[in-house]
């Protein structure tokens, strides 16, 4: 990445470090709306995870999945 920029020319270099950010930034924010659902789906009772159409196992699968998948 500096190689890169430092070969652009200064607008494209800081127009690349946003976007990088920018990306970055958006990939934090997926990840932490995963992981606040997921961690709300494990908290539900069964009564719920039916009214949405899981079974329990479906339900701990699914909460149990790593944030970046």
């Amino acid at each position: 990445m500096t190689r890169i920029a430092s070969a652009l020319p200064k607008p494209l270099a800081q127009l690349a470090a946003f976007v990088t950010t920018a990306r970055a930034s958006q990939t934090l924010r997926l990840w932490t709306a995963r992981r606040r659902s997921r961690r709300h789906l494990a908290d539900l009772a069964p009564h719920h995870l039916r009214d949405i159409g899981l079974d329990a196992m479906s339900a701990e699968a699914e909460a149990k999945r790593a944030f970046w998948q």
